[in-house]
């Protein structure tokens, strides 16, 4: 057993590092897209290679579920409302998430109070929602991480990646069973992300009193007990 949370820490850094750096790749290429003075949906198209190869291909494709753009409010000519966004799907072919975008509907999808868009559009250059159940995309207990984008110094959406809680524990556990300690990851909310504890299990909510170590450049925390169980 080691007693320093050094690699515990760094191994979470590592982790949300990578989804947000294809985030970011994102963002590029969204920014690329939205050349034309007045954008169209068409325009987005030339994202989907490589928001597939993130889904298909490579070590994230174990971590992101979904990945995309979340366009602002009025930014293309042709859709006031829209998301380029695609999901893992079983048949190994990505799809397309498809949601009600007519403000006029019932059932109408209004993206703009969710954390992941409301952070980026504040200037958060990091934003970490959740853990949350994903009612409207998948039904999985998930986390989903966020960027800004912007266009000529404006807003112009955010582009965010969808993480199941199960596969972001997963690849963090082994580092936090390291510990010699009960340890727990959790938000800027008190809410667990991942545990190497039966008694702090994801979603629950930690109310203070146990020594909390900050991850560097992240919203979590890595809280640890005061002795082994």
């Amino acid at each position: 057993m080691i007693t320093s949370a050094a690699p515990a820490l760094s191994r979470v850094h590592d982790v949300t590092e990578e989804v947000f750096a294809a985030i970011r790749e994102v963002r590029d290429a969204t920014v690329a897209a939205l050349a034309p003075e007045r954008p169209l949906v068409a325009d987005l198209a030339a994202l989907r290679p490589l928001l597939w190869s993130r889904l298909t291909t490579g070590p994230l494709a174990a971590l992101i579920a979904g990945i995309g753009f979340i366009a602002a409010p009025g930014l293309l000519a042709d859709a006031p409302w829209y998301l380029e966004w695609w999901q893992q799907h079983p048949s190994g072919q990505p799809r397309q998430l498809l949601r009600d975008l007519d403000p006029a509907s019932s059932a109408f999808y209004d993206y703009t109070h969710w954390e992941w868009f409301t952070g980026p559009r504040v200037g958060r250059e990091r934003t970490i929602c959740g853990p949350y159940v994903d009612y409207l995309c998948t039904d999985e207990y998930s986390l989903t991480l966020s960027v800004p984008v912007t266009v000529g110094g404006a807003f112009a959406g955010a582009a965010a990646a969808d993480v199941f809680v199960r596969n972001f524990e997963a690849a963090v556990a082994p580092a936090l069973r390291e510990l010699p300690k009960p340890a727990f990851l959790i938000n800027a909310e008190g809410r667990v992300v991942a545990s190497n504890s039966a008694r702090w299990l994801s979603g629950s909510v930690y109310r203070g009193g146990l020594a909390v170590t900050p991850v560097p450049g992240l919203d979590l925390s890595l809280v640890q007990g005061p002795a082994a169980e």
